[in-house]
């Protein structure tokens, strides 16, 4: 978290949300959805935004919670750009139901 630009209290922060943060494994949890929010062209800033906004993104599923999500939002209209400013503003995003 560090090396995205997260200083020492957004780390504390993020812990203190979700202690399950020591449970997830670097390689196959934490790397794959950083790298993922960077594929939609997220900077490091962006990211670390998005992750002490919403450390529970972390814990989210890539194929059935981040990636309908932001399918969801492609077809409001957003390009990809947008799509990341949304994300890294407003994480929270995640957190809601596109279903209802």
């Amino acid at each position: 978290l560090e090396d995205l630009g997260m200083d020492n209290s957004q780390v504390a922060r993020a812990i203190s949300s979700l202690p399950q943060l020591f449970a997830l494994s670097i390689e196959s949890n934490l790397t794959p959805k950083v790298q993922w929010l960077k594929d939609l062209g997220m900077d490091d800033t962006q990211v670390a935004r998005a992750i002490s906004g919403l450390p529970q993104l972390l814990g989210l599923n890539i194929e059935s919670n981040l990636k309908p999500k932001v399918q969801w939002l492609e077809d409001l209209g957003m390009d990809n750009s947008q799509v990341a400013r949304a994300i890294s503003s407003l994480p929270q995003l995640f957190s809601l139901s596109i279903e209802s």
